[in-house]
C-alpha cells in the first residue's frame, strides 16, 4: 500500500516523545536560535555514516569524520545514523522523531540511505526505488521543513567493486537515480556522493581502495582476528575521504559557505578518529 503524506504525518505525530534521545528537546514547536548558537548538522543514515563502538574498530562511519571539515565555532554534528537501517526501518522504529523534536530553524538534516533499502527480501527494510523509497524520504524532507530546518539529500556512498579490467562498478541500481529525481522534484540540495565516491575509487584502483575499506589481514586487528574483506564499510582513512567528499559537495551546492568549512585540502591523520 502506498504511503501517503497524510498517513505518514499522522503516524509521525503519534510517535511517543519517549523515543527522543536523552538531552534532546521534546517541545512540539521549534525553539528559536540564539544569535551566537551553533548550527547543528543532523545525520540520518545507515552504517556507512554511523558512529562505531570500540569493538568495531577500525570500522569507521564517515559521519565520525565530518566534524573535521566544519568550522567548529559554527557547527555541531549530531550523528543519528544507525547500522543496518533503511529509510523505512529508521522511520518505522521512531528514529526520526527525536531528530525532528530537536531541530531548530536553520539546522541541517543530511539524509543518506539506500544500502539497506536494496534488501527487498526483508519487509522491515526493503523499499522500491520507484515508489516507497522516495515516499519515505519525503517524510524526512517534510519534517525538516516544517521545523524551519534545511533538508539535504545524499545518494548512497558507493561500495568497492571492480571488474576484471579494474573499472569501478556501480552497485546501487535504481536507488541513486530515485534520490536525484526526488531532489529535483522537491527542490532540495543534492549531494551526489554515489557519483563522487565511485570516481574516487576509480582513481585509486582496486589495490589502493583496500586501505580505504575495512580490509584487514589475519591478526591485524584484535576485533577481527581472522581478518576481514569488507567492501562496504570504511577504515579511518576511507571515512575521512568520504567525509571530505560530503564537505566539498556542501560547498559546491552552496549549502554552506567557504568560511563554514576548513581543511578541505589538508591531510587528516587517521589517528584523529576515536571510538
Amino acid at each position: 500500500m502506498a504511503l501517503t503524506r497524510r498517513r505518514a504525518a499522522a503516524s509521525l505525530a503519534a510517535l511517543p516523545l519517549a523515543l527522543a534521545a536523552p538531552g534532546t528537546a521534546t517541545a512540539s514547536a521549534p525553539q528559536a536560535r540564539s544569535q551566537n548558537a551553533r548550527t547543528t548538522v543532523y545525520l540520518a543514515g545507515d552504517s556507512t555514516a554511523a558512529a562505531k563502538q570500540p569493538t568495531a574498530a577500525p570500522e569507521t562511519g564517515w559521519g565520525m569524520a565530518l566534524p573535521f571539515f566544519l568550522a567548529d565555532d559554527r557547527f555541531t554534528v549530531a550523528n543519528h545514523a544507525v547500522n543496518g537501517r533503511s529509510s523505512k526501518s529508521f522511520y518505522d522504529e521512531g528514529r526520526l522523531a527525536p531528530i525532528l523534536a530537536a531541530l531548530r530553524p536553520g539546522d541541517l538534516l543530511l539524509v543518506q540511505f539506500g544500502h539497506n533499502d536494496e534488501k527487498t527480501e526483508d519487509p522491515a527494510r526493503g523499499t522500491d526505488p520507484g515508489t516507497t523509497y522516495p515516499q519515505y524520504l519525503r517524510l524526512y524532507l517534510d519534517g525538516a521543513r516544517e521545523r524551519g530546518a534545511r533538508p539535504v539529500l545524499l545518494t548512497s556512498v558507493e561500495r568497492r567493486k571492480f571488474d576484471a579490467a579494474g573499472t569501478a562498478q556501480p552497485t546501487h541500481g535504481a536507488y541513486p537515480d530515485a534520490v536525484r529525481r526526488l531532489a529535483r522534484a522537491e527542490r532540495v540540495p543534492l549531494l551526489d556522493i554515489q557519483a563522487s565516491s565511485i570516481a574516487l575509487w576509480q582513481r585509486l584502483g582496486p589495490e589502493a581502495t583496500q586501505g580505504y575499506f575495512n580490509w584487514l589481514e589475519p591478526g591485524e586487528s584484535p576485533n577481527y582476528p581472522a581478518g576481514l574483506q569488507d567492501n562496504t564499510h570504511f577504515q579511518p582513512h576511507g571515512a575521512i575521504e568520504v567525509a571530505r567528499l560530503v564537505a566539498r559537495e556542501l560547498a559546491a551546492q552552496q549549502v554552506l559557505r567557504p568560511r563554514d568549512l576548513r581543511r578541505l585540502n589538508a591531510v587528516i591523520p587517521d589517528s584523529w578518529i576515536t571510538w
